[in-house]
């Protein structure tokens, strides 16, 4: 895991009362752009800080907030806890979960480190929360790896206004490739791309043997950066 970039904890608060943590990454410059990093199911863990830190290096502001804390506060799991952590994403409102990640992108942008832009990205579970935030919450740009059940949501894409870029695995066992086909379909659009890589689920998440695809994760994480680079600097 990378160590280098300044970090802290956020106290972010929530649309209706109560507060959330979220873990937040400063670049060496201390001042960028501003992306939302947003959580697979294992929590705000070493790979989701990591990928803050990664971000940092790259010089924007990286928030990963505790999606989670209606239901157990700041979760954190291993990749060999699959069966625990695919007992959150049931017990998850996701309206009022996509109404907590708006204010934690509100709360991004409003930090004194957070210049210009505010992106969203997300992984798994949060690349659904992401194309939500991308209906709903007026992101600069938005990247969704992997993101499940977009395919039945599509109806709600009609107020996407910002640059989305969809990640997927081929050879994806939890997202049927007609789902990924269809949510394809929205590339039609301007600003919107959607890629298919030689990979299964989850190929980015290096500290997961199970899933991890060195190549594909190298491949689409060029391509997300130079997304986020034309959109959000």
């Amino acid at each position: 895991m990378r160590s280098m970039a300044t970090t802290r904890t956020e106290r972010i608060q929530a649309p209706d009362g109560g507060t959330f943590d979220a873990h937040l990454a400063l670049p060496d410059s201390g001042s960028g752009p501003g992306i939302l990093v947003i959580q697979e199911i294992f929590g705000v863990n070493v790979y989701i800080k990591d990928r803050c830190a990664k971000l940092a290096e790259l010089g924007y502001v990286a928030l990963a907030p505790d999606a989670f804390w209606r239901i157990e506060r700041n979760v954190v799991l291993g990749h060999d806890e699959l069966a625990k952590a695919m007992t959150y994403p049931g017990r998850y409102d996701g309206e009022q979960g996509t109404r907590d990640l708006a204010a934690a992108l509100a709360h991004l942008r409003a930090l004194p480190e957070t210049t210009g832009k505010a992106g969203v990205l997300g992984f798994c579970f949060g690349g659904t929360m992401a194309y939500l935030l991308a209906c709903h919450a007026r992101p600069d740009a938005v990247v969704s790896y992997y993101g499940s059940r977009i395919g039945a949501m599509l109806d709600q894409s009609a107020s996407i206004e910002c640059p989305l870029l969809f990640q997927y695995g081929g050879k994806d066992p939890f997202i049927p490739a007609e789902e990924i086909a269809r949510v394809g379909e929205l590339a039609s659009r301007p600003g919107i791309e959607h890629r298919v890589y030689d990979a299964g689920h989850a190929f980015d998440n290096e500290f997961s043997a199970m899933f991890y695809d060195p190549a594909a994760a190298a491949q689409a994480w060029t391509v997300t950066t130079e997304f986020l680079a034309r959109h959000l600097r």
